[in-house]
């Protein structure tokens, strides 16, 4: 895969990688390195070019604490949220986490009841039910049936969140739960996922543990950036196939393995 290059935007780095998701951006890197595709990485802060997100060809942004994302998400209401919808529309791969989900949404909900705006890309909204209600906290396995991604296995990961997100209008779950909680533990959904862009409470990190999503993302950056499909070289997965599968046959004995 000789000249060929994407550019990685990490949004906020400094501020949104609390719970290890800057293990997604590691992954995404040696992936693309591994097949001979040079990656530029551009880490985006709250001091950086709001334009330099018009030059992605792909983007991730990670979870943080509460402090931390009223900080980034007054950032993007006033600064680069903009850019980053028109990117989103344009079909930009993009990846993001926890926190970073719910910002993409219609409005959050805090435990006190106050209602902070969303950036209104993804066609969802998300609500903390207070304090005195538990954390949905826990090992979470999901099983992905969306058309879009072209995926026919379990994905794993560990999710952490008070708030409880649903979705509108028709919007298109990332996957079905198959255990744990999702988006807010009443409809089996876990995530979104919106044109190319997807939203999930996964961390894990999520990618390191599901290479398949890794690549997915890889492919329609190649294919946005240079208009046409072009196949992966396969990589070595098999260390990664076999903890999913160990989990998978913790939690859920039942299932069939070769899903």
């Amino acid at each position: 895969m000789k000249n060929l290059s994407l550019t990685i935007g990490w949004l906020y780095p400094d501020l949104m990688s609390t719970y290890g998701d800057r293990g997604n951006i590691i992954v995404l890197t040696k992936r693309c390195e591994d097949r001979g595709i040079k990656v530029n990485l551009e880490k985006i802060s709250l001091e950086a070019d709001k334009n330099k997100i018009k030059e992605l060809d792909l983007i991730f942004m990670g979870g943080a604490q509460d402090k931390q994302q009223e900080i980034v998400n007054k950032d993007l209401i006033e600064n680069k949220g903009s850019l980053l919808k028109r990117a989103i529309e344009d079909e930009i791969p993009s990846l993001f986490i926890c926190g970073a989900y719910q910002f993409l949404g219609k409005y959050y909900k805090t435990a006190e009841g106050h209602k902070i705006p969303g950036l209104n890309i993804f066609p969802i909204y998300t609500e903390n039910p207070g304090e005195n209600v538990k954390r949905l906290i826990g090992n979470i396995i999901i099983e992905i049936r969306n058309s879009k991604l072209e995926i026919r296995n379990f994905v794993v990961g560990f999710e952490n969140h008070g708030g409880r997100t649903y979705l509108l209008n028709g919007a298109e779950p990332f996957a079905q739960i198959a255990y744990g909680f999702g988006n807010n533990d009443k409809d089996k959904t876990e995530g979104v996922i919106y044109k190319n862009a997807i939203g999930t409470y996964l961390h894990g990190p999520i990618l390191p543990k599901n290479p398949q999503i890794a690549d997915f993302l890889i492919e329609k950056a190649l294919f946005k950036k240079y208009g046409k499909k072009i196949e992966l070289e396969k990589l070595d997965d098999s260390i990664e196939k076999k903890a999913r599968e160990v989990v998978v046959k913790k939690y859920l004995s039942g299932y069939n393995q070769t899903k």
